[in-house]
């Protein structure tokens, strides 16, 4: 029985993990939860899996819920709350698992400080690799302990991993859907609202990440993730555009010999293969073989899509660069979202914050938070300059 804690319980990975449980309750135990400020589900999920410990965003949510769960007869359950709690849920000393789910570089150094407590990660939070991915897989290594993808992309990477070596890997291949706008001319850009933005063509995800997706900026940071988890440098790490989406990643080793993972687009199978792992169990979710009629490639075009590039130059330099990527991205998103900036201005302020932050090594989580703040900073005041169009700063930037 292994015993599971999830950073961010209400999200769609972590339902998506409590439905995995569900289906396997002879397997798994959930000991301890930590949600945001979604009371009603959190309260609900308590109810149900009764874990040893809950933690909330707030001091008066947790009071909200504690008082809900004495009146469910569930008092037992400890509430905590803030950072500080959700420190608690990712190092509890029953727990052997754990899931990290939480958006955004929140989840960071609770993502972190499981690995040092040596439990077994599985991750679904890119934030978490592209920002402090250094630090948390050099912990991971001293730890002895896997780190184990929960993205379909690098989950699928690292089924196929398992039929070689990795000095035997030539290159990896993460595909990309292309997003809504793989058929719009550049010209469009400018006029792209935020509802067309978030029109998926495949997935259905959250605002930002949705974006992300739309801007290739997701697949950027995929790359900067498959360098960390797989130890490999950007230039054996490529992008493929694959609209059908019906092969995850693909694997290509030394003597030519190519190895794709395809399946159901759900998340619940690279959810339950990282749980077992490495065992495989049965389940429901079967790809339909005669699905399997027309698949179609081509390279990513990374003047239409610049994100994709930045994500690049960031993986090649580390450190700083990766951590400017992310918050510059998240506060250009927002801004886009809260129609501040045009879609086509996304990448101009990404690419005015890492022209503008400086290399070096990370040494710590401390210093990761604080290189984060600086550029979220850096990218809210670019962002400010309503009005103004921006423009590309460094053509150092440019990756050939």
């Amino acid at each position: 029985m292994k015993h599971i804690a999830i950073l961010g319980s209400t999200g769609s990975i972590g339902q998506s993990t409590l439905s995995v449980v569900e289906s396997n309750p002879d397997r798994f135990q959930i000991t301890a939860l930590a949600a945001g400020k979604n009371i009603d589900a959190v309260f609900e999920q308590a109810r149900r899996w009764k874990p040893r410990i809950v933690s909330v965003a707030s001091e008066t949510d947790a009071e909200l819920l504690r008082d809900r769960l004495k009146a469910a007869a569930q008092d037992r359950i400890e509430v905590l709350h803030g950072p500080a709690g959700t420190l608690r849920v990712a190092t509890h000393p029953e727990v052997d698992f754990v899931v990290s789910a939480i958006v955004g570089v929140a989840g960071l150094e609770a993502t972190y400080e499981a690995v040092r407590a040596g439990k077994t990660v599985g991750l679904a939070n890119k934030e978490c690799m592209v920002a402090a991915g250094e630090l948390i897989t050099a912990e991971a290594r001293r730890q002895g302990k896997p780190l184990l993808p929960i993205d379909s992309e690098h989950n699928a990477v690292h089924q196929c991993l398992r039929a070689g070596r990795m000095d035997e890997v030539k290159s990896i291949w993460l595909t990309a859907s292309g997003g809504p706008f793989l058929n719009t001319p550049a010209s469009r850009f400018p006029s792209i609202t935020v509802d067309e933005a978030l029109n998926h063509p495949t997935w259905k995800m959250g605002r930002r990440i949705t974006v992300d997706s739309a801007t290739l900026m997701n697949k950027g940071f995929e790359v900067i993730e498959a360098c960390r988890l797989f130890n490999l440098p950007p230039d054996q790490v490529k992008v493929i555009v694959h609209p059908q989406s019906t092969i995850h990643s693909m694997v290509e080793f030394v003597d030519g010999s190519i190895l794709a993972q395809f399946s159901v687009t759900d998340m619940r199978l690279p959810i339950l293969y990282a749980l077992n792992y490495p065992e495989r169990v049965p389940s429901d979710m079967h790809f339909p073989l005669m699905n399997l009629r027309h698949l179609d490639f081509s390279p990513p075009d990374m003047e239409k899509f610049p994100c994709l590039r930045l994500a690049y130059v960031a993986a090649e330099a580390g450190g700083a660069k990766t951590i400017a990527l992310n918050a510059a991205d998240e506060i250009a998103v927002s801004a886009f979202l809260d129609g501040h900036i045009g879609f086509h201005e996304i990448p101009l302020v990404i690419e005015e914050v890492l022209s503008e932050t400086r290399t070096g090594k990370i040494e710590s989580i401390v210093e990761v938070l604080e290189a984060d703040a600086v550029a979220r900073r850096m990218a809210q005041e670019k962002a400010n300059e309503s009005g103004r169009r921006l423009a590309p700063v460094s053509a150092g930037l440019r990756r050939d």
